[in-house]
C-alpha cells in the first residue's frame, strides 16, 4: 500500500471481541486507531459484540462473549463493503469473520493484543502450548499479523507464529500531560500508582507487598479487587477513573508502577509518562520495549529497588520519552500493513 495515509479515502472494518464497556487497552487502542484514521478521511466500523447477547466468561464476568450467529455475521461484513478487513481479537466475533474472509477469498489482517495462553493457565488446567496452537491456527492465514513491540514478535516467532508485523501504540499527549499535583495530596507520600485490571495476570499484589514508605493506590476494578483489598486494607483503591480524573490521578504520582510479567505492551505506562511519571517495572515484554530511556524508568527483577530509583529521576524525562508515542505513528504502521480484500494470498488456500 502507498505510504501517505490520506491520499485516498479507503473503507476499514475492525472486527472486535474486546468492546465498551470494557475499559482495557484494547479498547483505547481501537478507539484511538479509528480517530486518528478518520481524522485522515477514511471510513472506518467496527463488528462488535454491542449489538449482540453476550455471555460472561466463566471466573472473569467483565469480559464477555458474544452469542451471534453466523449468518448474522457474514451479512454484516458483507454490507461494510470493506476495502480493507483487519480482525483484532480471537473470540467468537473474530473466529467468524476468519471464516468468512476465508471462505470468500478475502485477504485480511489480524493483531495480538492478549497472552491469552498465559492467563487461561493461570485459571484452568489448560497447557499454554494447547492456547498457543489455537492461536497460531487463527492467525496463519492472515496476510499480516501485527503485535506491539519487537520482544513480543520475537517470542511469537519462536512459538512458531510467521508473517508478523509491527504495529506501535500511542499516547494523548494532549490529554496526559505533567502538571501540579491535585490528588491525593491528603495521603502520606510518596505516591506510588497502579491503573489496570485488578486480576491475578496484573501480578498486582507484587505491587501491594512492597515494603515502600509512603501511600499504594489502585486505579481500576476486577476479580481480584474485593480480596486485595482486604488482605491490604492501608492501600487506597479508587476503583475506575476516566477523562481528566485518571490524567489527573497520574501527573498526582511519584512513581508509576507497572508489576505486570504478561501485558504484550502497557498503553498504562505511557500514559503514565506522558504525564511526567517515571515508571518502574519488571524487565519483560512491554516494559522493556518502552523504557528504553533509564532517565525515565527503571526496569529491575527487584520491583522494590525499581521504585526507589524511580523516587530519584526527573519528571521532564519520563515525559520526553511519552512524546515518542504517538497515535499518528501508530495509525501510519496499521494502515502499512492492512492488504485489499480483493486480493486472495496464495497461501491462504491451505488454511480453509
Amino acid at each position: 500500500m502507498d505510504l501517505n495515509p490520506s491520499l485516498a479515502s479507503r473503507r476499514i472494518l475492525i472486527v472486535t471481541d474486546a468492546w465498551r464497556p470494557q475499559i482495557n487497552g484494547v479498547v483505547r487502542t481501537l478507539e484511538s486507531l479509528a480517530g486518528q484514521l478518520r481524522s485522515w478521511g477514511h471510513e472506518v466500523s467496527f463488528l462488535t459484540p454491542e449489538p449482540f447477547w453476550t455471555v460472561p466468561v466463566p471466573t472473569y464476568p467483565e469480559i464477555r462473549l458474544s452469542l451471534v450467529t453466523r449468518r448474522t455475521v457474514y451479512l454484516q461484513m458483507a454490507r461494510a463493503r470493506a476495502h480493507h478487513i483487519h480482525i483484532a481479537t480471537e473470540g467468537p466475533l473474530g473466529l467468524l469473520a476468519r471464516g468468512y474472509c476465508l471462505e470468500r477469498g478475502k485477504a485480511f489482517t489480524t493483531s495480538f493484543h492478549t497472552r491469552f495462553p498465559e492467563y487461561a493457565a493461570a485459571r484452568l488446567p489448560v497447557p499454554e502450548e494447547w492456547s498457543y496452537g489455537y492461536l497460531r491456527w487463527f492467525h496463519d492465514p492472515a496476510a499480516a499479523t501485527m503485535v506491539p513491540t519487537p520482544s513480543l514478535r520475537s517470542e511469537l516467532a519462536a512459538h512458531g507464529f510467521s508473517h508478523l508485523s509491527l504495529w506501535g501504540r500511542g499516547v494523548d499527549g494532549a490529554r496526559f500531560h505533567p502538571g501540579p499535583k491535585t490528588m491525593f495530596t491528603d495521603l502520606p507520600g510518596p505516591h506510588l500508582l497502579y491503573v489496570g485490571r485488578v486480576s491475578a495476570e496484573k501480578n498486582v499484589a507484587a505491587f501491594l507487598a512492597l515494603n515502600i514508605a509512603g501511600t499504594k493506590i489502585v486505579v481500576g476494578d476486577g476479580p481480584d479487587r474485593a480480596h486485595l483489598q482486604r488482605a491490604y486494607p492501608q492501600v487506597k483503591f479508587v476503583g475506575y477513573l476516566h477523562g481528566e480524573d485518571l490524567a489527573a490521578a497520574y501527573r498526582s504520582a511519584d512513581v508509576f508502577v507497572f508489576p505486570s510479567r504478561t501485558d504484550t505492551f502497557g498503553n498504562v505506562i505511557t500514559e503514565a509518562l506522558a504525564s511526567g511519571t517515571p515508571v518502574a517495572a519488571y524487565p519483560v515484554t512491554g516494559p522493556r520495549d518502552i523504557l528504553t530511556d533509564p532517565r525515565a524508568g527503571t526496569l529491575s527483577d527487584d520491583l522494590e529497588q525499581a521504585v526507589r530509583h524511580s523516587l530519584l529521576l526527573e519528571r521532564a524525562h519520563a515525559r520526553s520519552l511519552g512524546e515518542q508515542f504517538t497515535w499518528s505513528a501508530s495509525a501510519l504502521q496499521f494502515f502499512s500493513a492492512l492488504v485489499p480484500a480483493t486480493v486472495r494470498q496464495h497461501r491462504l488456500a491451505k488454511a480453509v
